[in-house]
Formats: structure tokens, sequence, C-alpha cells
């Protein structure tokens, strides 16, 4: 899949980009590969010497294009594969606009053609985009995924990385959520890329296999970090789905109810008490 995607933004229309693998110190030979395939200065490789998680991977990753003097940074996952023009509508946008905008965000399909269910764009702390929304050339948004986001550098040195202690889940909502209280922000339909999942499904904590649900602590406590800043609205929406949650829980697990209300309930207050720093970055 990497490959894949190194293949896509090598070839993108109209513009061109460099590109940077972050690797969390994978054993799967990433590293070799990247050497033998991508001999070339376009492609960059990096490792960070340890498993730091999405969200420490994404941190990385942003954090080292923008003290190598990139002015934009486009983010994705590794599954994610552009379609030719991607990058270009985006830059399109970026000129009606005027330069004026905080992130640029693609719209996400899953390789039978329908919108990824993972990565629809939210309005609002409640709402995700509807169905008009897809056909305006540009719509005002306020969080997405990071699959295919376009963000200025300038913008992540005023607002800072992404967090890297979220280690896995809500790390792209509270970054870009941060942007687009300081900046309007958009999804652009015209750029389109395939989120090449091998299950077209949200997450579901309910119904995941037994030996998975220790990690979906992270979820919860950082949607309690994530939301509550936005006062009673967050409080609001982190009660209503945590409540949604313990029910599907109860009505719709395949087994171990009471070890997955543990996590839950154990995420939930950690989330309360953390307080991870938001690193900035600092250039000479």
């Amino acid at each position: 899949m990497l490959a894949q995607c190194i293949d896509r933004l090598l070839k993108q229309e109209s513009v061109s980009c460099d590109v940077i693998v972050v690797d969390n110190d994978s054993t799967d030979g990433t590293r070799e590969m990247i050497q033998y395939q991508y001999n070339t200065p376009e492609v960059l490789y990096m490792n960070t010497g340890a498993n730091l998680g999405g969200a420490g991977g994404f941190q990385y990753g942003v954090k080292k294009a923008v003290l190598l003097g990139y002015e934009y940074v486009w983010i994705m996952d590794d599954d994610t594969l552009p379609e030719g023009a991607a990058l270009y509508k985006l830059f399109e946008v970026d000129k009606e606009l005027n330069g004026e905008w905080g992130f640029l965000s693609s719209v996400a399909y899953w390789t039978d053609g329908s919108i990824c269910r993972m990565n629809i764009q939210k309005k609002n702390i409640f709402a995700h985009v509807g169905a008009k929304e897809y056909h305006r050339k540009y719509s005002s948004i306020k969080m997405c995924s990071f699959v295919s986001l376009l963000i200025k550098s300038n913008v992540i040195k005023e607002v800072g990385l992404p967090i890297g202690e979220y280690f896995i889940w809500t790390d792209d909502y509270e970054y870009t959520g941060r942007i687009s209280g300081k900046y309007p922000c958009y999804m652009v339909p015209s750029s389109r890329v395939v989120h090449a999942m091998k299950i077209h499904t949200r997450v579901n904590f309910a119904t995941d296999d037994v030996s998975r649900i220790g990690r979906y602590q992270y979820i919860y406590r950082n949607d309690v970090h994530c939301y509550r800043r936005y006062g009673c609205r967050g409080w609001m929406y982190i009660v209503l789905k945590d409540m949604y949650t313990l029910m599907n829980i109860l009505i719709n697990s395949n087994g171990s109810r009471l070890d997955r209300m543990k996590v839950l309930c154990k995420g939930f207050w950690a989330g309360l008490h953390f307080k991870p720093d938001i690193e900035m970055v600092e250039c000479e």
C-alpha cells in the first residue's frame, strides 16, 4: 500500500511534491523497499526509532516537513491513494480563497466508489457534512481526518503540532479543530482520494475482537481531552457518545461486556486528568 501511495504522489498532475515517509520503527522491510524502489531526492525516509503510534508519527512528520522549509504539508495515511489531480484541485481552491484558509480537506472514497465512512468531515461537533456539500466547489468544515489534509506551514508554526501523546485516535479531530478555531477551513470535493481500508467500517468497540479492546482506552481518553475545550457542547457530545457506546456494548457485544465497560470508564477518567503539551515548531 505504501508503494502505491508513493507512486500516486510522485505522479501528481500540474504540481509536484516531495514525499516524507515516516516509519514507526517497523520490521516489515519498509526501509529496504524505500531504498531499493525510491532512491531519489524526492522521497525522504525517516525512522522515528520507536512505535509512536499514528499520532506520534504524524507529529514527527509534520515537524520535520516544517523544519525542512516546505511551505505546504500534505498529510495522509499510507493506504491513501490520491487521484492524479488531487493536490492540484486543492491549490485551485487555495487561489480562489486567496490563501485565506487554515486547512483544505479532500473527499475520501472507499475502493467501491462510495464515500469512506471513516473520513466524513464534520461541520460542527455533532454534524457531518451531507449530500449537498459534495456538490459545492468547497464547503466550510470544522474537523476532519488526516486522510489527505493540506496545511500551510505558517499555520503549523502558529498553532503547533498534532499531539503525539494521543498515540492513536482523535488526534486528527483535535488538530483540525484547533486550526479551525483560528482560520476558516474547507472540504474540497473535486480533490479525491481512495482510502483503501481492508474493511469499510468505522471502529466498533462493542464488537471488536477481545484481544484489541485495550487500545480503545486511548480514544475515550483523547475524546474527553479534545471535546472538553468546547464547553457545554463538548461535554454533551462526550456524554451522549459514551452513553451510546455503553448501550451498544450491552446490546451488541460479542463477549467481555464488563471488560469493555471498564476500558471505557478508565479512558473517560484518564481524559479528565490528561493534559498533554502542545509542541511548537522552533525554527531558526
